[in-house]
């Protein structure tokens, strides 16, 4: 599982350009925290009143009014799981409500959704939000509401998983809504669906009734992102940079053999879409979070723990050290690490990042993602007692949560329905929206911006209060199976 065959070489200390604030706490964070749910609560219940369901799922805003862009429907969890996250900051018992309501009316046919790779965002930010503040005993379900939130989220990962290319090795990974041939970075983050599935006791029925394991397939799917979306600086081509991650990994439909890097949404294959690179680096600190709840059983015929443990660190690592470097030195990227227009922009990693600028856009959005990831490879580092890199990404992470706590990135204007400015949907397509007066895109906001935010002040307010710490798969020790005597 190790990749190329070779076990991964040790990982140097990230040595980026990112000023971390090595004083900096989670309590000192929680007065903006408790600021930015305030903000929250108005632009969930706006987005609410304002929204109408024929338009399908909100996307992005354009003069800070959301607005539906038809791709693939990967947002609408984040609309509701946003309502979720907000009772769970701060217990007002009409998000609940809210979000509850939505889930079971309009989340349904995301839970069989066929074509698209995005399970663990639609599906696990609402279905398993419920199911994990219900383990919590944050609210009392119903009857069997539990074991309804549970099916679906076996479903979920059924689905997702069901979605396979093998590749030439005998591995394989879940194939983008562009088809079989393509791996998308994006959907190591999806892997929740695999992994909550599977730590609910499912699996998925194949042809003539084979039973396929989905830890087999969420690990092996890791271990193709970790071979081919990330860049281990082996010689693989003329860009071979440690920790840069290729958006999309295209493979022979016939024999399943690799072909290329390409992008869907970023400059070019030989450049870094930050907001992948962000997901990546999210996903597989999570995963790595998942695995201590996966016994050594049930690891070892797919390599054993240190096997598994070793490739998804070793991305991680690479990937988190390569946002240090490449990010300005408050922690928010450029959309594209190579964006064309960055060379009219000389010394820009040396400074904070610049919004309004005239040559290319930040996206917070990768921002709030990787801030996340920092902050949980960093305290799983810490935990093996790898002390001076989880330390150095943790406080990273923390630092990159406070720049986006304050303006200009942090939408406090009442009228904006956005939470997060400046993010960053389409680039190349030219889906963002540009002000009058600007170049480039900037001052508006995404539903999966707006939820990381969210999710990322969620997880520093529980580190900050001493509160359970937080995860998507729930509190530790939960049992397989859990609603099925509700």
């Amino acid at each position: 599982m190790g990749g190329d065959g070779r076990r991964p070489p040790r990982a140097r200390r990230p040595a980026g350009v990112i000023r971390a604030d090595t004083a900096l706490q989670p309590a000192d964070l929680r007065p903006a925290i408790s600021g930015l749910w305030a903000l929250s609560a108005g632009k969930v219940l706006d987005l609410e009143r304002t929204w109408k369901e024929a338009d399908g799922a909100p996307v992005f805003t354009v003069e800070g009014r959301y607005t539906a862009r038809g791709w693939t429907d990967w947002t609408q969890g984040f609309q509701f799981g946003s309502a979720l996250l907000q009772f769970d900051a701060t217990g007002e018992r009409r998000f609940l409500d809210l979000g509850r309501e939505r889930t079971f009316s309009r989340m349904a046919s995301h839970v069989t959704h066929m074509g698209v790779h995005d399970h663990g965002f639609n599906n696990v930010s609402t279905w398993g939000a419920l199911r994990r503040l219900a383990l919590e005993r944050r609210y009392q379900p119903e009857a069997r509401e539990l074991a309804l939130c549970e099916l679906a989220l076996k479903a979920s990962g059924a689905v997702q998983a069901r979605r396979w290319t093998r590749t030439a090795d005998g591995s394989g990974f879940v194939y983008s809504f562009n088809g079989p041939h393509s791996l998308f970075a994006d959907t190591m983050r999806s892997l929740r669906s695999l992994a909550l599935a599977h730590q609910l006791g499912h699996a998925l029925l194949d042809e003539g009734d084979r039973p396929v394991s989905l830890l087999q397939r969420a690990v092996q799917h890791a271990c193709t992102t970790a071979r081919y979306a990330v860049y281990h600086s082996r010689g693989r081509d003329h860009w071979d940079e440690r920790g840069r991650v290729a958006h999309e990994s295209v493979f022979d439909r016939v024999d399943g053999s690799y072909r290329c890097p390409a992008t869907q949404q970023g400059w070019s294959p030989f450049t870094t879409w930050t907001r992948g690179q962000a997901w990546v680096l999210l996903g597989f600190a999570e995963q790595l979070e998942w695995l201590a709840t996966v016994s050594d059983h049930e690891l070892d015929p797919l390599g054993g723990r240190g096997e598994v443990e070793g490739f998804m660190a070793e991305a991680a690592r690479a990937v988190a050290a390569h946002y240090l470097e490449h990010s300005p030195t408050d922690g928010v990227p450029y959309w594209d690490t190579g964006a064309p227009g960055l060379v009219r922009l000389p010394g820009h990693r040396d400074r904070p990042a610049d919004p309004f600028n005239d040559e290319e856009p930040v996206d917070a959005s990768a921002a709030a993602i990787a801030a996340q990831g920092l902050l949980r490879l960093g305290r799983w580092l810490q935990g093996r007692c790898e002390l001076e890199e989880g330390r150095q990404l943790f406080q990273a992470g923390l630092t990159v949560t406070r720049t986006l706590l304050e303006r200009p990135y942090l939408s406090e204007d009442p009228q904006h329905q956005g939470l997060l400015l400046h993010t960053v949907y389409h680039r190349p397509n030219g889906w963002d929206h540009v002000p009058a007066g600007h170049k480039v895109p900037c001052g508006e906001s995404s539903q999966w911006g707006d939820y990381h935010l969210r999710e990322l002040a969620l997880l520093v307010q529980r580190l900050a209060d001493g509160a359970p710490y937080y995860t998507f798969f729930g509190p530790a020790g939960a049992p397989a199976g859990s609603g099925a005597a509700q």
